[in-house]
C-alpha cells in the first residue's frame, strides 16, 4: 500500500490548504477504505496525486478498472499501469520517471511521473492542491499532415458510399463508453472505436485513436467533402491547444457527420451549425 511503502510521515493537501498528519492506522482494518482524493507529500517532498485529481484538473474522462487506467476527452490519449513505468501518451509508448501505486482504491501518480505522461510541467499551489498545467504541446503534434494514399492501400469507400452511410447509421444509439473494448466485445464505442469499424468493414484497417487516424490520407477542405471523409475535432480548453485531435466522425452528406458522443450514443449531428462546427480541426480523405 502507498500508506506503507512511502516514507514516512506524510501530509494530506487539503482543497482548503490545510495539513493534517496521516497515520498508519487510519484505515481501518476490514471493510472498505474512505477514498482519498488530496494529494500526498513523502517527509522528503516527493508528492503523489490521485489520478482523479488530473483527470479533473484537465476535464477529462477516468476509466480506472484493475489492471490499467485511460483518460481522453472523447478518445484515449493516455494510458498507465499500476505498478508498470511504461505508459502510453497520445498513442505513444514512454517510461515514467516513477511507477502509478495504487492506494485506497485509486492509482497514484508523483507529480514528475504526471508531467512525463502529459508531456509538459504539471505544478500544484500547496496552498489551495490545485494542480495546474503549461502548456501541452505533444510530440509531433505540430508535424505537417501526412500527405498521399494510405499506407493500407485503395479502398473501396470511393465506390460504396451508399453502403458505409447505412452501415454506419445500424449503429445509431448504440452506447458511448470511453476507451470501449472492440465492439464485438463492449456492444459499446468511443468516437475512435465506431470510426474504425466501420471502416474496417470496408477493408480499411484504421489506427484506434483518433490522434492517429488524423495522420492518415490526404487533408481535404469543407468545400471538398465527401461522403465518408473523416473530420477531426479540437479539445477547447483541455490542452490551451487547438491543435490535438480530440474527437473524429463520418461524413455522411447534406452537412451532416455520423459519430458517437455521451447520450445518445451513435448519432448524426450537423457540421455547418451547433456545437461541432466551431471546433472542427481537419478533415481527411482515407483512400
Amino acid at each position: 500500500m502507498l500508506l506503507v511503502s512511502l516514507t514516512l510521515p506524510l501530509t494530506m493537501i487539503t482543497s482548503c490548504g490545510q495539513q493534517d498528519r496521516v497515520r498508519t492506522n487510519s484505515v481501518p482494518p476490514s471493510g472498505n477504505p474512505p477514498v482519498k482524493t488530496e494529494a500526498i507529500t513523502e517527509s522528503n517532498g516527493t508528492t503523489w496525486v490521485p489520478l482523479k485529481l488530473v483527470a479533473q484538473s484537465l476535464g477529462l474522462r477516468l476509466q480506472e478498472n484493475r489492471d490499467s487506467a485511460n483518460l481522453g476527452y472523447s478518445d484515449v490519449m493516455f494510458t498507465v499501469q499500476p505498478s508498470q513505468r511504461h505508459a502510453i501518451s497520445f498513442g505513444q509508448p514512454i517510461a515514467l520517471p516513477q511507477a502509478p501505486v495504487r492506494e485506497n482504491g485509486q492509482l497514484y501518480m508523483t507529480m514528475d511521473a504526471v508531467s512525463a505522461l502529459l508531456q509538459t510541467k504539471a505544478k500544484m499551489d500547496t496552498r489551495t492542491g490545485k494542480l495546474s498545467f503549461d502548456r501541452i504541446t505533444p510530440a509531433g503534434s505540430n508535424m505537417p499532415p501526412q500527405t498521399g494514399t494510405s499506407r493500407y492501400g485503395v479502398l473501396s469507400v470511393a465506390d460504396q458510399q451508399d453502403e458505409m452511410v447505412a452501415y454506419a447509421k445500424q449503429f445509431l444509439g448504440v452506447p458511448y463508453e470511453f476507451g470501449a473494448a472492440p465492439y464485438e466485445q463492449s456492444k459499446a464505442f468511443d468516437c475512435s472505436s465506431f470510426t474504425r469499424h466501420v471502416f474496417k468493414k470496408f477493408g480499411q484497417d484504421l489506427p484506434r485513436l483518433a490522434r492517429d487516424q488524423a495522420k492518415e490520407g490526404v487533408p481535404v477542405t469543407r468545400d471538398q467533402l465527401q461522403v465518408g471523409d473523416l473530420i477531426f475535432f479540437t479539445v477547447p480548453g483541455r490542452f490551451q491547444s487547438d491543435k490535438i485531435p480530440g474527437h473524429v466522425g463520418i461524413y455522411i452528406g447534406d452537412g451532416k457527420f455520423i459519430h458517437t458522443w455521451g447520450e445518445p450514443g451513435v448519432q448524426i449531428s450537423p457540421l455547418d451549425s451547433g456545437y461541432w462546427s466551431t471546433v472542427i480541426l481537419s478533415m481527411r480523405r482515407v483512400r
